[in-house]
């Protein structure tokens, strides 16, 4: 098979394809073999009618297009990948010449991911945040956990923030009692905002015996049925003010807490594990801002195909996670003040940057020579099915028949060159300690922390 390749308009080509005159007959012979056994003619048997026959009485055009479907797609497949083209939108395939004992001559014309060529992309320099854990921070820590230990006191101030309340909860709609709003003597958290902000705010300085009149609107939440987000009464009586009392530091609060029989053993391993977490944390940010520096320095015209199939892919992503949450895309951007034409503006902002990043590990592959190995996506694969609980080499067979598994090598070769790029950059202390979720330290003893939203607003 011959092949040229010519650029027709800004990332756009023609393929030429020139098949001998073997393959080409081999193939369209598999063609007519297909069509044989689906037609039944008087006078031949099923499979054996001539090709003279087949196209008298089916037609020429049925077995081209046999032939179209099943062998030109291999042809422009070997194609593409002996000129290694990574073609965005589907091909524009014609037939320049099908004549039995001649070459087959095809062209394919598409859109193709654009490639660039980098220079001076080792030695980048980035600041690598702090990882050293202070004193401050372990008493943060500590101070958390003494907290999720704590017991409530009856205390006779008003109530504050973090404080509980309990309380006689009455919720009406013109004097109609709401029971999925209405809770008596209710243990009731300041501040948290089960009910509405305004309730919180009504009950934030107030005393046992007190009595607040609000008008307020319902969460959007199902454990209030019809009335979610309807607007409701509530009068609630004050029985009790509630505050926090914190277990002492010391020996007999970290056996409770943890597993040590010390404070000091207690705080030595938060210090160990917090750490650890700045750590991965840091590795994170080091990676952000090697790539970052490379991607801001590429000055590269991208398709709006591909631009546009980027930012409807995570539009899509978007509207998923909302419904996996029982909420629609629209409630969400309602939640956080936007509007879909600004929320899908950032989408594209994100997508664009996400592209060109991607183009730049790609060609930072391709200089440096990098390969996917056989072992490397076995890996890969093995992983991805223990997390899916699937049989590895079922997971394989339907990613190979799917073309997932191109998209899992370009993922692995991306990270590889990333990893490059790290390895080959200049790091200088940024001076100040990392910030992290000190609530969050893996490994440590205590109740289990929500998980973590997806970094940045929506996209």
């Amino acid at each position: 098979m011959q092949t040229t390749l010519e650029e027709t308009d800004k990332h756009k080509v023609k393929l030429t394809v020139e098949v001998a005159p073997e393959e080409f007959g081999k193939d369209l012979d598999r063609a007519y073999r297909k069509i044989a056994n689906q037609v039944r003619v008087p006078g031949f048997r099923k499979g054996k009618v001539p090709k003279k026959i087949i196209d008298a009485q089916v037609g020429r055009e049925a077995v081209l297009e046999e032939f179209l479907s099943d062998s030109v797609p291999v042809y422009y497949r070997d194609a593409v990948r002996e000129h290694d083209l990574a073609p965005i939108t589907d091909p524009d395939i014609s037939l320049d010449q099908v004549e039995e004992g001649k070459p087959l001559v095809f062209t394919a014309t598409m859109e193709v991911r654009p490639r660039l060529a980098l220079e001076d992309y080792t030695g980048i320099k980035a600041e690598r945040p702090s990882t050293d854990v202070s004193d401050a921070e372990i008493d943060e820590l500590v101070n958390r956990y003494r907290d999720r230990f704590a017991e409530l006191e009856v205390v006779g101030r008003p109530a504050g923030k973090g404080d509980y309340v309990v309380a006689d909860f009455r919720a009406t709609v013109h004097d109609q009692e709401v029971p999925e709003a209405t809770r008596p003597d209710y243990l009731y958290e300041v501040g948290s905002g089960e009910f509405a902000d305004k309730v919180d705010e009504e009950l934030e300085g107030k005393r046992a015996g007190e009595i607040i009149k609000a008008n307020v609107t319902l969460p959007d939440d199902p454990r209030y049925g019809d009335r979610a987000g309807a607007e409701v009464t509530f009068q609630i009586l004050v029985k009790e003010v509630k505050g926090k009392k914190l277990p002492p530091a010391d020996d007999d609060f970290a056996k409770t807490a943890s597993e040590f029989d010390t404070l000091e053993e207690f705080r030595a391993d938060l210090r160990d594990k917090l750490h650890q977490t700045k750590e991965r944390e840091a590795e994170g940010i080091v990676r952000d801002r090697v790539l970052e520096d490379l991607v801001g320095r590429v000055d590269v015209d991208l398709p709006d195909t591909l631009v546009d199939e980027e930012t409807e892919h995570r539009v899509v992503h978007t509207r998923e996670r909302a419904e996996r949450a029982g909420m629609t895309l629209e409630q969400v951007l309602e939640t956080q003040g936007w509007d879909e034409l600004r929320f899908r503006s950032d989408a594209r902002t994100h997508a664009i940057r996400a592209i060109k990043a991607d183009l730049v590990l790609e060609a930072v592959a391709r200089q440096e020579q990098m390969e996917v190995t056989a072992e490397e996506l076995g890996r890969e694969i093995n992983a991805l099915a223990a997390a899916m609980q699937r049989d590895p080499k079922e997971l394989a067979t339907q990613l190979d028949s799917s073309g997932q598994i191109v998209s899992l090598a370009g993922d692995i070769i991306r990270t590889k060159a990333l990893d490059y790029l790290v390895e080959h950059a200049e790091f200088t202390s940024e001076g100040k300690t990392l910030k992290s979720d000190q609530g969050t330290v893996e490994g440590s003893s205590g109740p289990p922390e929500q998980e973590q939203a997806e970094e940045g607003t929506l996209s």
